[in-house]
C-alpha cells in the first residue's frame, strides 16, 4: 500500500510518502496554506503519486492526552476525508519534529532550507514509526 504521511501545521504541512512495498520512506515537499486550500493541494499530490492512504500524525500531549492542535488536526483530517475516499490512520506524532532536527543535524544546510525541509522530514519520520507498527 502507497501511504502518504501528513505531519499537519499551522503554517506548513510536510508531506512524505512510501513504495507500494511499504519498505522506502521518503520525505516528499512541504506544502503551504489551510483549509479547502491545502486539502485540494494534497488531492493532487494523492492523484500524483497515486497514494492509497493517508497516515496523519496526530499532536499529543506529552500526557497523552489531546489538545487543542489535536483538536484541529481531527477537523483538518474529517475535511480530507470528505475529500477523498482514501482510508485514515492517525499517528502518535509526539517527538517527530525533534527527531526530524536529529536527522537534519549532520546536513550543511542554511537555516532557511533546514526550515524548509523539516516538515516534510517529520512527515517521513511518522511514516515510518506507522510502518514498523504494522511489521
Amino acid at each position: 500500500m502507497r501511504y502518504l504521511a501528513i505531519d499537519h501545521g499551522q503554517k506548513r504541512t510536510g508531506l512524505a510518502l512510501c513504495d507500494r512495498g511499504e519498505t522506502v520512506v521518503s520525505p516528499l515537499m512541504v506544502l503551504e496554506g489551510s483549509g479547502r486550500a491545502l486539502v485540494a493541494k494534497i488531492e493532487a499530490v494523492v492523484r500524483e503519486y497515486e497514494a492509497e492512504a493517508f497516515v496523519v500524525g496526530l499532536p499529543y500531549n506529552m500526557d497523552g492526552t489531546e489538545g487543542p492542535r489535536a483538536a484541529e488536526v481531527r477537523r483538518f483530517a474529517e475535511m480530507l476525508s470528505g475529500a477523498t475516499d482514501l482510508p485514515l490512520h492517525f499517528v502518535d506524532e509526539r517527538l517527530s519534529s525533534f527527531e526530524a532536527e536529529e536527522k537534519l543535524l549532520g546536513r550543511d544546510l542554511t537555516r532557511k532550507r533546514k526550515k524548509s525541509r523539516i516538515d516534510a522530514v517529520a512527515a517521513a519520520v511518522i511514516l515510518q514509526g506507522f510502518l514498523d507498527t504494522k511489521k
